[in-house]
């Protein structure tokens, strides 16, 4: 299946509008399934998961998008874009289904419902991936001269698309969850009407007539060895027992890419994707966390944060154009990365309506540019990588957050409920709570992820409970509150992953600068090269 060019003199914003609404849609999933699992009346009272049971119902809608983001873009250019879109589309609407189907069954089936609710996710992931998998080449190819900001505009999808579900799911209050979930179908309908009879463009990298061989060289064996080591860790947490299975499929496949290509990849592309990791987990970690995690500190519904967030976003990315081109992306993503530090430390330690939504302030200014802005760099500096390229940081991106910044910061959060305890006057007072100002080790549990890549201590179950027993209801209440309030101090220690960025991007900055500054590839006038 091909599609017919467009030509990049006239961009159809038709087809630009229907790739927003597209991308819309991917929140839509997003924030309903991740209020859906923060409601412990339908994961525990309905369902019976525990808390680490529900971390596995919302990475099983994160890290299946890898897998089809990149899986598409290796064969986006033969099968087409339309295709494609369909394929998204239907697999959201089969979501819904399912999603409706289980939560109707779960009161005398609740095995069954699971069953729906978590391989549903994953339906509805590969639908998100295979999204971004098509409206990302799409735009960078009908604004091929001014791709970081239509990249920044058509991201503005992303948060829009939460703050509308976001504002519906709340405001529906306790009406059925079906219902809740169900609201998906509406944008997918819409997008796939409004591009059902659009003509797509033919790819940049195709047009130029760079072979499918030298976009696979700009990823490399080095990207490979990215992707398979996460879909590795992913697939053997998921499907234990199999490891030597795994080790082999996915080891094969990156050097099957190497031993082709005969190429490492781009050095500056392979940093781009390690950086896609620190990334994802200051964005979507955080947001996929931060209704829960700041429940118990607001008397509010916790989801109204989000909102808030992802309307600061979305019209900041509407009007980036300026912003792009008065700082440059670089220095974009470096002051980004600035205030997503601050932001995160505010809203670590702050109380009351008032400076809760002014440090989310600080974090949303931060966070808004990073994902959009790196798809621009890439495209920008890897246009003979096409949609292979383009596409695969942001899988890379969510697979990292699935597999890594979802279950890390989780254990984050375990920490902080174990140190906060031991840090407070009243818990020196119980008896065997406390050894050398350190909670006894015989009331807590080691537990590691992926061989010990992270590791973490947690309350023993009912042993925080056995030493209160006896005590009065002051300390009782003191170490309780201690204990349910320490997901809000692990916003502080998630400063470490825009840390971790702020570094990588003056790295950056400093080797554009040594090159003469940032300058975008044109396949065009110098091959991309």
């Amino acid at each position: 299946m091909s599609d017919t060019n467009q030509g990049n003199s006239a961009p159809d914003m038709k087809l630009f509008w229907g790739c927003f609404i597209a991308l819309i849609t991917t929140s839509f999933g997003f924030i309903t399934r991740m209020f859906l699992l923060d409601d412990p009346t339908i994961t525990s009272d309905l369902l019976g998961l525990d808390d680490a049971e529900v971390g596995i119902f919302k990475g099983i809608q994160i890290w299946p998008f890898a897998i089809s983001i990149i899986g598409f873009s290796l064969i986006i250019d033969k099968v087409g874009y339309k295709f494609s879109m369909i394929f998204a589309a239907v697999c959201q609407i089969i979501w819904a289904i399912m999603g409706i189907t289980g939560l109707s069954v779960a009161a005398d089936n609740p095995q069954l419902a699971k069953d729906l609710l978590f391989w549903g996710g994953l339906i509805l992931a590969l639908g998100n991936g295979t999204v971004e998998a098509f409206i990302n080449p799409v735009v960078a190819t009908i604004f091929d001269k001014d791709k970081t900001k239509w990249l920044n505009i058509l991201h503005a999808g992303w948060p829009g698309g939460l703050v509308i579900a976001g504002i519906i799911t709340i405001m529906m209050g306790g009406a059925d969850w079906g219902l809740k979930l169900g609201i998906i179908i509406i944008p997918a309908l819409i997008y796939l009407v409004m591009l059902i009879k659009c003509k797509f463009p033919v790819q940049e990298r195709v047009s130029a007539g760079v072979s499918y061989k030298d976009m696979l060289k700009e990823f490399g064996f080095g990207g490979a060895a990215v992707v398979a080591l996460l879909i590795f860790l992913q697939l053997d947490q998921t499907f234990p027992g199999n490891s030597t299975a795994f080790i082999l499929i996915c080891g094969a496949m990156a050097v099957g890419l190497g031993v082709y290509t005969m190429s490492l990849g781009r050095p500056l592309m392979f940093l781009l994707i390690l950086i896609m990791t620190p990334l994802a987990t200051t964005e979507i970690g955080t947001d996929g966390w931060i209704s829960g995690i700041m429940a118990g500190i607001v008397e509010f519904h916790a989801g109204w944060i989000l909102v808030y967030t992802s309307v600061i976003m979305m019209v900041l990315r509407f009007f980036a154009g300026p912003i792009v081109h008065s700082m440059g992306p670089v220095k974009l993503l470096i002051a980004s990365s600035v205030l997503a530090i601050v932001g995160l430390k505010a809203l670590s330690g702050v109380n009351g309506v008032a400076m809760i939504f002014g440090a989310a302030t600080l974090y949303a200014l931060g966070k808004t540019f990073f994902w959009p802005t790196m798809l621009g760099i890439v495209s920008e500096q890897t246009p003979k990588g096409g949609a292979l390229t383009l596409n695969s940081v942001s899988g890379i991106g969510m697979l990292a957050v699935g597999v890594l910044g979802f279950p890390y910061i989780g254990a984050l959060q375990e920490k902080k409920a174990v140190s906060e305890v031991a840090g407070i006057e009243a818990a020196a007072t119980v008896p065997g709570l406390l050894e050398k100002g350190q909670v006894t080790p015989s009331a807590l549990e080691n537990k590691d992820i992926y061989y010990g890549t992270i590791s973490y201590q947690t309350w023993k179950t009912g042993e925080l409970d056995k030493l209160l027993e006896g005590q009065s209801e002051e300390t009782i209440k003191a170490i309780n509150t201690a204990k349910d309030n320490s997901g809000q101090k692990a916003l502080g220690d998630m400063a470490i992953f825009p840390g971790i960025m702020l570094v990588a991007y003056i790295m950056i900055f400093l080797y554009f600068r040594s090159k003469g500054g940032y300058k975008p590839l044109d396949l065009s006038g110098d091959g991309g090269h």
